[in-house]
């Protein structure tokens, strides 16, 4: 048996994914400051997990095995006992972000397998903290990070083709990401919470930067960004004509007909039937204190002089979305969008061009799943993981001088040296 111990039983613990690859795979030591709503989640996805799934028709037998398995997990008053007194053989840090450094700084000293969610940090003296930590404990290559991308059926082949020249060095990175559930899912819950977000460079772009850089597979020196706020937030006076305060729910507005973004107009205009309910439990995105940007764009040069941009965009809708790359080298171009799933390479020199269509089956692209195989083989072999903290911290720490150009107006030295002061 793997015995996992779970800091923070939060929505992103991955473990259901993890029994499917192994299913002698369980969590036995959990640490949750609710103990209650922890156990509660915890026996909702064992009912549903793919374990039980052929006993769905005993449900008294099944509800008896939840029931034993709840029983026999551990709960700890925080990660400190947990660590000191579970007997684990890897852990999974679920909390909310602005304590996934300050824990995995803890599992740091066990040199424990750990799969940690992304941004790995949300401050800049949590990102040095954890570089340090991982650092002197020498386990850096045991933490799975969350960077499902890079390990996508697209970025893979990408990889595979620039590291053996087939569009000769790369040159220059167009990278998208046109979300189109983007107010729904940053304006409208807790990824409002700026204190506890730092925004959505760090939410969002610390993906699509962290597959740039491993395609590059070389250091970052320096970047430029810039962010608005002209649609979505405050800047809803603009967009639609009004704002809301911050604890008006959708349930609860009285601009149900008016708003294009209501529950009403999702189901009567857009045809978004199971929207319906959005309102139920989701604030306005158009709330009068919101941070977040509703676009952005960077560019990142790294040291031979590449450069890459990179924009992101959250109020695009329905056939806007988009999300991918364009790699260019000087012998061909690659193009790839996990949204359409389509892969092409155009020759320059040559009349060719090779379209592939990649099946990707699973989230992100089927990227989670090759995480959480990642994760097995870090736990059963000692395998280095194929997402280290070192990626999880070098994108952090980009993302956090993106946002500072675009506080600063002006380019921004990305020095990795800075996380050793």
């Amino acid at each position: 048996m793997i015995r996992i111990g779970i800091i923070g039983y939060g929505g992103r613990i991955v473990m259901g994914a993890l029994q499917r690859i192994a299913p002698d795979a369980k969590i036995t030591a959990i640490a949750d400051p609710n103990e209650e709503a922890a156990k509660k989640r915890l026996e909702g996805r064992l009912k549903t997990s793919s374990v039980y799934a052929l006993r769905k028709d005993e449900d008294e037998a099944l509800l008896r095995t939840v029931a034993d398995e709840v029983r026999s997990v551990k709960f700890y008053k925080d990660a400190d006992e947990l660590l000191k007194q579970a007997e684990i053989d890897a852990v999974m840090i679920g909390t909310r972000c602005s304590l996934h450094a300050k824990m995995a700084v803890k599992v740091a000293e066990r040199k424990l397998p750990l799969f940690l969610e992304k941004p790995v940090a949300t401050t800049i003296d949590d990102v040095k903290a954890l570089h340090k930590a991982f650092k002197k404990s020498g386990s850096g290559d045991k933490v799975v990070v969350s960077f499902p991308l890079r390990v996508t059926r697209h970025v893979q082949l990408a990889k595979q083709m620039i590291d053996a020249g087939v569009i000769g060095t790369l040159e220059h990175v167009q990278a998208v990401n046109n979300v189109t559930y983007g107010g729904d899912a940053y304006f409208m819950n807790w990824y409002r919470d700026w204190d506890e977000t730092r925004g959505l460079w760090l939410q969002k772009a610390t993906h699509d930067l962290d597959y740039v850089n491993y395609l590059y597979g070389i250091q970052p020196v320096r970047c430029a960004g810039m962010m608005s706020q002209r649609v979505l937030g405050p800047a809803g006076k603009r967009s639609v004509g009004f704002t809301m305060p911050m604890d008006v729910r959708c349930k609860d507005c009285k601009k149900q007909e008016e708003c294009p973004e209501s529950p009403f107009n999702n189901y009567y205009v857009r045809g978004k039937g199971e929207d319906v309910a959005v309102g139920e439990e989701k604030y306005c995105m158009f709330g009068d204190k919101i941070k977040n940007q509703d676009n952005g764009s960077c560019i990142v040069e790294y040291e031979t002089g590449a450069h890459a941009v990179y924009t992101q965009n959250f109020f695009v809708r329905r056939d806007a979305g988009a999300r991918g790359a364009v790699l260019v080298g000087y012998k061909g171009t690659i193009k790839f969008d996990w949204k359409t799933n389509e892969f092409t390479v155009v020759y320059h020199h040559t009349p060719r061009v090779e379209k592939i269509n990649l099946e990707a089956r699973g989230g992100h692209g089927g990227g989670d799943t090759e995480l959480v195989k990642s994760f097995f083989n870090v736990i059963r072999d000692g395998a280095p993981s194929c997402s280290p903290l070192s990626a999880g911290v070098l994108s952090a720490f980009l993302c956090m001088k993106v946002d500072e150009s675009c506080r600063k107006g002006q380019f921004v030295n990305v020095d990795t040296a800075e996380l050793d002061k």
